[in-house]
């Protein structure tokens, strides 16, 4: 059963709103490898682009999904490095503004000091994406996109909370689907309240929300605390949600339809680098899945795949690998492993 649908005349696939940031991570290549070690010991880093839609956008265009976004760089040559990168990722950067303030991109240190442990250091003062304005959200540009994806940290502060809701209310009265990544990060937010506030207004417009256990509490905490996955979902679904997908790390995810259908996958195995990036791989394949009318069921695998292949590697959006990439990935695991993620 096919449970959304997008309008494939439309220019761009999905264009994504909100988090871009510069991603420092200790270097692992053929020249040097920084191994598991505290921040403060280690020397070198390589930078990337990064920031959750960010890395979502690079990722379908990996898979030859036509991307555009939404969002504010500094004006330094970090906005150049993203700019640059992201035209040759082939997204569209016609509708990213430029900080005029002195507004700076988040830096992002990463930590990785175990398989199974690794944080972040992040500096978020005068974040330049949050610095988006409700006069920079174009219509036209919403509505020449299938879908629109909202990360739920736009929403931590004026004046692009405002701008996301912009987007969301134009996204809806133009036919464009709606996709809310809640994506939360504690910097920025000043309460739980807020949080509960401000995502639930684009849950309750959002035909597709994605998010982790942790991530739906925070957002019904004022509506329907300690529910359950499935009570979650059929809250969403009341509003105008299709799909609610519902992400356990380790133990796996769940997307639950309209049609009261539950639908389970599991981690493929793999030896990790570091603790984040899985969920943007999965993003980012998930949503590949649904834009090619795949079933749901092949949707949750191939976007646990690439959450997988994510975490292995040693960064985010330069490691986000291409359609033929995660078949062999899938390929080879089950080969090893059988169906196991099923």
């Amino acid at each position: 059963m096919k449970y959304i649908d997008f309008d494939v005349s439309r220019k761009f696939d999905l264009i994504l709103l909100g988090r871009v940031t510069i991603d420092f991570n200790p270097a692992y290549n053929k020249q040097i490898k920084e191994e598991f070690k505290p921040l403060k010991e280690v020397h070198v880093f390589e930078k990337f682009v990064g920031g959750s839609p960010a890395n979502i956008a690079v990722g379908i265009s990996r898979h030859g999904m036509k991307a555009g976004f939404l969002g504010k760089v500094s004006d330094d040559q970090f906005g150049d490095f993203v700019l640059e990168y992201f035209k040759e990722q082939g997204i569209d950067t016609s509708q990213i503004r430029r900080c005029k303030k002195g507004e700076k991109l988040g830096l992002t240190f990463t930590e990785m000091l175990s398989e199974k442990e690794s944080r972040i250091l992040m500096y978020r003062n005068c974040a330049a994406d949050l610095k988006l304005q409700t006069e920079e959200i174009d219509e036209e540009y919403v509505k020449n996109a299938k879908a629109l994806l909202i990360s739920g940290t736009a929403l931590s502060e004026s004046p692009s909370r405002e701008a996301a809701i912009k987007a969301a209310m134009l996204a809806r009265k133009n036919g464009t689907r709606i996709i809310f990544d809640i994506d939360y990060r504690n910097y920025n937010w000043k309460n739980e309240d807020e949080i509960a506030i401000y995502t639930s207004i684009i849950a309750k417009e959002a035909d597709i929300i994605m998010g982790s256990r942790e991530e739906f509490d925070l957002m019904e905490k004022l509506i329907a605390p300690g529910v359950s996955d499935r009570e979650s979902a059929a809250l969403w679904q009341g509003y105008q949600a299709k799909i609610v997908v519902i992400k356990h790390g380790m133990e796996g995810s769940s997307a639950y339809t309209n049609d009261g259908q539950e639908y389970t996958v599991k981690p493929f195995p793999v030896t990790a680098r570091k603790g984040f990036g899985g969920g943007d791989g999965y993003g980012a394949g998930f949503l590949y899945g649904l834009f090619q009318g795949w079933d749901i069921r092949r949707c949750l695998e191939f976007g646990s795949a690439e959450a997988s292949m994510m975490v292995r590697s040693n960064n985010c959006s330069d490691a986000l690998p291409g359609t033929k990439e995660v078949e062999a990935f899938i390929s080879e695991e089950k080969g090893l492993f059988g169906e196991t993620v099923m």
